[in-house]
């Protein structure tokens, strides 16, 4: 009966003690900074790789000076003149003190630029960080990472086919 009881402690401790949201996730590290001034209100932008390249993933954080409370942001991302995504900016999910995009990538290298609408106790304002250089994609062009990543499935595919063709050829 004790080694239950002490088995079963012993679980429950490492179910809740690993089970911590803390230790879930890393914390963002923003390792380059830009600032903007949008109406009243100067906001920094927070990447968490530097320079920026088309396809890969970043966290990108935008901090009002005095706080995201009472204030409300809008995102609008332009790349040349072709207005590419509007979206309400939302609280960082792993940095719950700015707003923020987790694990986001720019699609295409080239110029970028970064609109931004806030709204907030001080008036409304609208600023932008223009000239947001995005290099191209890093490693070996898609059609080749696809390419070299069908080939397990090829190779499962005819693992499938011999073993279908032996077990048939017995049960005749």
């Amino acid at each position: 009966m004790s080694k239950t009881l002490l088995g079963l402690l012993g679980t429950a401790a490492l179910l809740f003690g690993l089970t911590t949201p803390a230790l879930a996730f890393e914390p963002v590290n923003v390792v380059h900074t830009e600032k903007v001034k949008a109406g009243p209100y100067d906001l920094t932008i927070g990447f968490s790789t530097w320079p920026v390249k088309a396809m890969q993933s970043l966290d990108f954080t935008f901090a009002p000076e005095n706080g995201i409370d009472g204030k409300k942001g809008t995102l609008t991302l332009f790349r040349g003149s072709v207005e590419s995504d509007d979206s309400p900016l939302a609280r960082h999910p792993r940095k719950r003190e700015v707003w923020g995009l987790d694990i986001f990538a720019l699609p295409e290298p080239g110029t970028w630029t970064m609109r931004f609408d806030v709204d907030g106790p001080a008036g409304a304002g609208t600023g932008e960080l223009k000239n947001l250089q995005v290099m191209e994609q890093p490693g070996p062009p898609m059609g080749l990472s696809w390419a070299i990543s069908t080939i397990p499935l090829f190779g499962l595919i005819a693992l499938i086919v011999v073993a279908w063709r032996r077990t048939r050829a017995t049960v005749e």
